[in-house]
């Protein structure tokens, strides 16, 4: 134990004060401003408004309404049905109509590998949900 007297903190009210957040998902604050580019999604998303708390908030609650989406949907794939949608998203950006059309371009792929039912996995994502699918391309980086 040191001798000397810790110093003490920023406290609440100072600027520098900063609310501590234990878990990642309580971190509710952070210093400075990000600039955002505003696409056509989120032009149209907070269309309407012009106040930076109320755009803020829209964002906000969206993001966390879409990682809740990521937590609670997905599909249970095997490694070579993962590599074979990977390939097919190595394009790069996957749009919403790109996403919607994977049962079709894993039915029209050359991939192939050991352990790789392309019928059985084609008939997995046409029966998923757009969330399920959004949650795949997303957990393989895409």
């Amino acid at each position: 134990m040191s001798d000397t007297p810790e110093k003490p903190g920023p406290a609440r009210g100072d600027p520098a004060w900063v609310a501590p957040a234990l878990r990642r998902e309580e971190q509710t604050r952070r210093i400075g401003k990000t600039p955002v580019f505003f696409g056509p999604p989120l032009a149209i998303l907070t269309d309407g408004q012009k106040n930076t708390m109320e755009i803020s908030g829209r964002l906000n609650r969206t993001a966390e309404r879409y990682l809740e989406i990521l937590r609670h949907h997905g599909l249970a794939l095997s490694e070579p049905e993962r590599k074979c949608i990977a390939h097919i998203c190595n394009i790069g950006f996957m749009s919403p109509l790109e996403i919607r059309e994977l049962p079709f371009e894993v039915q029209m792929t050359d991939f192939e590998c050991e352990g790789l039912d392309k019928p059985a996995l084609a008939a997995k994502l046409e029966a998923a949900s757009f969330a399920d699918l959004v949650v795949v391309v997303e957990s393989l980086g895409f």
